[in-house]
């Protein structure tokens, strides 16, 4: 029991850090729109481990972007809600994880990978919706011409989310067809 928890927890680090290295391929447009490769690896540690430890990589993942200076910060509570709460939630990517591991066990592919569609969704607009509240009450300022916070917050977060959903999902995916086994924990 002692080894399995050391275990997650140093996949969670490893995960983290791999989101992290991830987060530095520059898939930004603009300063308010990129598709965070990042979540690859959330959504890996996600499926595999289950709802807290995608919480707790995620709260890494977060924390790592202080560590290395990606950190965009306008107030305390603004990098909180972003570098903090929104990586923690990426813990709901978890929420199918049982779900989508049986259906691998039972090498039923099609059932595996619609659910962790799903519960990739879950992740994504669970972690987006606190990136698009802190757009809406600390970078309303940079919306553009005749637009409110909110419109811009929920366009600019709202495409990023699909697009990271997406991208990574796609991915995902093809390393379900590919390796099964790497969301089974032993």
């Amino acid at each position: 029991m002692r080894n399995t928890r050391l275990l997650t927890l140093l996949e969670c680090a490893i995960f983290a850090a791999l989101a992290m290295v991830l987060s530095f391929i520059p898939l930004d447009i603009g300063s308010s729109f990129s598709i965070s490769l990042g979540m690859i690896p959330m959504y890996i540690i996600a499926i595999r481990r289950g709802f807290w430890a995608a919480g707790f990589s995620g709260l890494l993942w977060g924390l790592l972007h202080f560590v290395t200076g990606k950190a965009y910060i306008l107030s305390p509570l603004q990098g909180f809600i972003e570098y903090i709460v929104a990586f923690v939630f990426i813990a709901f990517a978890g929420v199918f994880a049982v779900q989508v591991r049986n259906y691998l066990k039972a090498e039923q592919l099609g059932k595996a990978i619609g659910w962790a569609w799903g519960t990739m969704i879950i992740g994504g607009v669970a972690r987006y919706f606190w990136h698009y509240l802190a757009g809406v009450l600390f970078w309303g300022a940079y919306a553009f011409k005749g637009w409110s916070a909110q419109l811009f917050s929920a366009v600019m977060n709202g495409i990023s989310c699909l697009g990271t959903v997406i991208v990574a999902g796609i991915i995902i995916t093809i390393l379900m067809r590919i390796s099964p086994k790497l969301f089974l924990p032993k």
